[in-house]
């Protein structure tokens, strides 16, 4: 060592007391000397690869909800697209980070690509600004106990200074991967800077010892483990990354994402969906499902013709990469189905009912799905082309696709064309029958829509015997409404007790509705209860003392008793109200 033959010198310096002005010079370059000897000594040991391998590392700051700095570390690229590793505690709390390279350009941490927060490792994507961006390989094999460590820090200069050791331990953690131990000491501002093998492959991020001897010992998670770390169809649930406001890539599958996108429909906000389907589009630019959800989301949410301009765009690119063109057709024709449902203001360029059945009609004639004739149908019943529709119904309904609503479909076209009731309620009974038995509460409001259609066949005891099926079904869970209509049904089939309760009932969950207290009235006079109607019109006017209705039929029920001057003065406060329905009783019952 060259630094240790100077000593001599030294010492003649130092026992002259640096008389000698020379002598005194050549002192003061003596520790820069060594310095620079030590210097060189040290890249000496350093590998070739150093000096490249660092333009990889880079500085980390992460900011928070406030766009304050919330945290510094450090990171390095894994691809030279720019996915890049990192410790996941330096993330948490960020809404936003920025990485600063070795060149000391800044580019914006883009999106979270997986984290896992007990062994503390995060992968992300980086914006870069170039093509590509320097970056490290990762090692696939582990390296043995023993074999040489070199962890690279974050530097802005071009040198081949490194922290040199070696692989202490190495233990296996999930699936194979490794974690380990090295015997290297490890400075603060170092942390998650990459540890290398000696051929220059990364094997693992640097992590702080936690023990005692701090000194000598550092850890690094696995490289490779880092690496693995992914999104999910599932993952917006995952607590981890929900502790990062950072946007979230997308799974690596086009299924896993379709999932992915799905889920993220109802949990996130439009503007982030929106980022979501544009990240898609760009993951994978040959699936037309990215273009036609994202028209869709432009249909929904759009005001201007801009916006509308951006939807048929994306449904043409639909169009341009989809190897299955029938099925692009039919969601083109339902999106411009659904539009047109939502009665715009003024329609956009051709977006009408005959546009959709054009696309609809397209996707038929390259397959005759029953899925497709069944939209077409919709469009027909919205153009009110009720039989063409019923015809279209009648098809799925001989189909494998044929279901409750197919079934329901049919039954509501038939009473728009004023079919025979009965007829109708045999369509609906072959749409409760398709419904798993006993009825449950998904698909009990078709036996309601079944009771109404009983009362308009006159087939009120079936009716009676529907509403208590859905009564059933909801477990009890109804308002006052169904109670009215329920009395009604049981009036018509002559059960003046049921119909007694159930009205009873409406007026206890709202007692305010005059109709209810009227009704109570008539079917105790209905019955002979004449006492007990009155006292349910005095309740009743009791709650408005201008309700007309509660004058005539009190009028009515005093005939039934023989009181007919209080009758008539009954009769005359209705007509005073404004209640024409009491004149004929007026004239047959008042002189």
């Amino acid at each position: 060592n060259k630094s240790i033959s100077l000593l001599p010198l030294l010492r003649r310096g130092l026992g002259r007391g640096f008389k000698n002005n020379k002598i005194m010079k050549k002192f003061l370059l003596l520790p820069f000397i060594f310095v620079c000897l030590s210097v060189q000594w040290s890249m000496a040991q350093a590998p070739k690869w150093v000096e490249k391998a660092k333009r990889a590392v880079f500085s980390v700051v992460i900011y928070d909800k406030n766009d304050k700095i919330l945290n510094t570390g450090n990171g390095f690229f894994v691809t030279e697209d720019g996915v890049a590793l990192s410790d996941y505690s330096l993330f948490k709390g960020a809404e936003r980070a920025v990485i600063i390279n070795s060149e000391g350009k800044q580019m914006p941490v883009d999106a979270v690509l997986g984290a896992n927060d007990m062994y503390d490792v995060i992968k992300f994507r980086v914006a870069i600004t170039e093509k590509k961006v320097p970056a490290l390989t990762v090692a696939t094999v582990a390296p043995a106990v023993g074999a040489e460590a070199y962890l690279l820090p974050y530097s802005t200069q071009k040198d081949r200074t490194c922290t040199q050791g070696k692989v202490k331990k190495v233990t296996k953690i999930e699936d194979n991967y490794s974690y380990y131990t090295l015997d290297m000491r490890l400075k603060d501002k170092m942390v998650s800077c990459p540890v290398a093998d000696a051929n220059g492959q990364v094997f693992g991020l640097a992590q702080k010892a936690s023990g005692q001897d701090t000194a000598s010992i550092c850890y690094a998670a696995g490289a490779a483990f880092a690496m693995s770390q992914g999104i999910s169809a599932l993952s917006l649930g995952d607590i981890t990354l929900r502790n990062i406001g950072i946007k979230k890539g997308l799974p690596d599958t086009e299924e896993q994402a379709l999932v992915y996108l799905y889920v993220a429909s109802s949990q996130v906000s439009q503007e982030e969906y929106v980022s979501l389907l544009d990240d898609f589009v760009k993951q994978f630019p040959n699936s037309p499902d990215g273009y036609l959800r994202r028209a869709s989301t432009f249909v929904f949410g759009g005001k201007e013709d801009a916006d509308f301009d951006k939807a048929a765009a994306d449904m043409e690119r639909a169009l341009k990469v989809a190897k299955k063109k029938d099925d692009v057709y039919y969601n083109i024709s339902k999106q411009i189905y659904n539009y047109q449902l939502g009665k715009p203001e003024k329609t956009y360029k051709d977006w009408t009912y005959e546009k959709a059945l054009d696309y609809v009609h397209s996707a038929l004639a390259i397959d005759s799905l029953p899925v497709y004739v069944q939209l077409e149908g919709d469009i027909l019943f919205a153009k009110q082309d009720y039989p063409a529709a019923l015809a279209c119904y009648g098809k799925v309904n001989r189909s494998n696709l044929a279901s409750p609503a197919t079934f329901f479909n049919a039954a509501k076209t038939m009473e728009m064309m004023d079919a025979d009731p009965k007829e109708i309620v045999i369509m609906m009974d072959s749409c409760i029958a398709r419904c798993p038995q006993p009825v449950a509460v998904a698909d009990a409001p078709y036996v309601l829509e079944r009771a109404q259609m009983n009362m308009n066949a006159e087939q009120y005891r079936a009716a009676m015997l529907d509403y208590d099926t859905y009564f059933n079904a909801v477990s009890g869970q109804v308002n006052d409404v169904f109670y009215y209509y329920r009395e009604q049904a049981a009036i018509k089939a002559r059960q003046y007790q049921r119909a007694l309760d159930d009205i009873a009932k409406a007026i206890e969950l709202n007692p305010k509705e005059l109709t209810y207290r009227a009704e109570q009235a008539v079917v105790n006079l209905r019955v002979g209860r004449y006492e007990e109607a009155l006292k349910a019109l005095d309740e009743a006017l009791a709650v408005d003392p201008k309700y007309a209705e509660a004058y005539r039929i009190m009028g009515i029920c005093q005939i039934q008793m023989k009181k007919q001057e209080e009758a008539c003065a009954s009769f005359a406060k209705a007509k005073e109200l404004g209640d024409t329905n009491v004149d004929e009783l007026i004239k047959k019952h008042c002189k």
